[in-house]
C-alpha cells in the first residue's frame, strides 16, 4: 500500500485547510511530511484553548523548516469533537493546520473509536506511510520537547525508556536492570485519586500472592501526585519500586509510551518488555486469587461491574443470554470465541487494536441497566453491538443464534452495511 493510501484509508480522500480550501490527502507525501498529528479538539474557547497557543508555536517551527527550503515533516489535522458547523469553522479559522471536513461525521467517529480517544483535547502522532501510530500522547511530546529535536518520537523500549534508578520505600536505591527476566507492571497511579487507593490495597495482596506462588514479577509506581510529600505518603503503602518523584522527565517518557489518558492504570509487560495487557486494573480485581497471572487477555468476556468500564472504549458486541440456564454464558462464549480470534488475530498482523471488544452477559443488576440505559428489548439470546461514544447500538433479535449469523453481523458492521439506532 502506498503512504497516500495508507493515510487516505484513514483519512479519507481530502482535508480542508483554515480558508476553507480542499487538500488532497496524496498532496501531504508530496510536501514531505512523514508525521501526522491527529489532534481530537474542540473550539478554541473550551478545555482546548491552553492548548491552542503552544501548539501553534510548535507547528510553526516545522512550517519554518519547510519555508526555509526543508521538508514539512509534521501535519496536524483537527478531529474536532463540535457538533454545530459555525463553531467548527470558527476554530478552524483560528488554526494553521488542515482539518477532517465537518460533513465527514462517520469517519470522525471511527476515527475517535480506531484511536480509543476518550477525553479531549487529545494528540497521537501516526506515520504518513503505514497509518500506525508512533505516538499516543503528542501532548506530552509538546511539552517535553517544545523545540521538536527528538523527532519522530518513536516508541522506544521499555528497557530504555526506564534506564536508571528506581526506589524502595525504605530509600533504598535499585538499579532498572533488577527488572530483566522478570514480569512487570508498570503502575501509573497517585494519592489524590480515590480509584487509585482502592485499587492499591487489591495490588498490595496480589502482588504478594504473585511472588509467594513463586513468580518473578516487579511493579514499577510512576507517580502523579501533585507533591514530594504526598508521592512519599503514597508509596510508603506499597512493596513494590518506583520512578523517584523528582525524575519528571522519565516519567513523562513512561506516560508518552503508554499513552496514559486516566489513572489508575496498570500495564502488565512480559519479560521481554512487551504489552501483555493495557487492563492491569480490570484484571486484578477480577482474579483476587491471581489465578491467571499474568493476564493475556481473553478473545471474550464475561461482562462484569469491574469490566463494564471498557464499554466506553469503543465499539463492543454483547451476547446476551438467559443466565438462569446452567452452561448459556460458557455455550455462548464458545460460540463467540472463533470469530473473535480470527478478528483479534487478523488486526495484530496489522499491528492495530481490534476494533471491537466482545462480551457474554448473563442476567444481573449490572446487565438489567445496561439494557434499560441502551433500550434494548428483554429478549435473550439477544446479540447487540454497543457503541457508546457514537450513542448507537445495533441489534440482531433472532430466536438462534448461530456461528453464521455473528460472523455475517460482524463482518457488515466493520463493512459499514448496519444502520445505527440511537441510543
Amino acid at each position: 500500500m502506498s503512504s497516500s493510501s495508507a493515510l487516505a484509508e484513514v483519512l479519507g480522500e481530502a482535508l480542508v485547510g483554515a480558508d476553507g480550501e480542499e487538500v488532497p490527502v496524496s498532496a501531504l507525501g508530496g510536501r514531505g511530511v512523514s508525521l501526522v498529528g491527529l489532534y481530537f479538539g474542540c473550539s478554541l474557547g473550551g478545555p482546548c484553548a491552553p492548548l491552542g497557543a503552544s501548539l501553534a508555536a510548535f507547528y510553526g517551527r516545522f512550517r519554518a523548516e519547510a519555508a526555509a527550503g526543508g521538508a514539512q515533516r509534521l501535519e496536524i489535522v483537527f478531529v474536532s469533537a463540535e457538533q454545530e458547523q459555525p463553531q467548527w469553522q470558527e476554530a478552524l479559522r483560528a488554526m494553521p493546520w488542515l482539518a477532517l471536513p465537518f460533513a465527514d461525521k462517520h469517519r470522525k467517529l471511527k476515527l475517535w473509536n480506531k484511536y480509543r480517544v476518550s477525553n479531549i483535547p487529545s494528540l497521537i502522532f501516526i506515520d504518513a506511510a503505514t497509518g500506525k501510530v508512533v505516538c499516543r500522547n503528542g501532548l506530552l511530546v509538546i511539552r517535553d520537547d517544545p523545540e521538536g529535536l527528538e523527532f519522530p518520537w518513536g516508541p522506544k523500549p521499555f528497557s530504555e525508556v526506564v534506564a536508571g534508578p528506581l526506589l524502595r520505600n525504605n530509600g533504598q536505591s535499585v538499579d532498572s536492570a533488577s527488572l530483566e527476566g522478570s514480569h512487570v507492571g508498570v503502575y501509573f497511579s497517585a494519592h489524590w485519586c480515590p480509584p487509585c487507593r482502592s485499587l492499591t490495597r487489591v495490588l498490595v495482596e496480589s502482588y504478594r500472592k504473585i511472588k509467594e506462588a513463586g513468580q518473578k514479577f516487579e511493579i514499577v509506581f510512576v507517580s502523579a501526585d501533585r507533591s514530594e510529600d504526598s508521592f512519599k505518603q503514597y508509596f510508603s503503602e506499597m512493596p513494590w519500586l518506583a520512578v523517584p518523584y523528582s525524575d519528571e522527565a522519565r516519567r513523562s517518557r513512561l506516560n508518552r509510551l503508554y499513552g496514559i489518558q486516566g489513572i489508575p492504570t496498570l500495564i502488565v509487560l512480559d519479560p521481554k518488555g512487551d504489552v501483555i495487557t493495557r487492563q492491569g486494573r480490570v484484571e486484578v480485581l477480577n482474579d483476587i486469587e491471581c489465578r491467571e497471572f499474568p493476564w493475556h487477555p481473553k478473545p471474550v468476556l464475561e461482562l462484569t461491574d469491574s469490566n463494564a468500564v471498557q464499554l466506553n472504549e469503543g465499539p463492543c458486541l454483547v451476547l446476551f443470554v438467559d443466565s438462569e440456564d446452567d452452561g448459556e454464558s460458557e455455550a455462548a462464549k464458545q460460540l463467540i470465541q472463533p470469530i473473535a480470534e480470527k478478528i483479534i488475530a487478523k488486526y495484530k498482523a496489522k499491528d492495530e487494536e481490534a476494533p471491537l471488544l466482545f462480551f457474554v452477559a448473563g442476567e444481573d443488576d449490572m446487565t438489567d441497566s445496561l439494557r434499560d440505559y441502551t433500550n434494548l428489548p428483554e429478549a435473550a439470546p439477544l446479540l447487540t453491538i454497543l457503541d457508546m461514544s457514537a450513542r448507537a447500538k445495533y441489534v440482531m433479535d433472532v430466536e438462534e443464534i448461530t456461528p453464521e449469523i455473528v460472523e455475517t453481523f460482524v463482518s457488515d458492521f466493520l463493512a459499514d452495511k448496519l444502520k445505527p439506532e440511537p441510543i
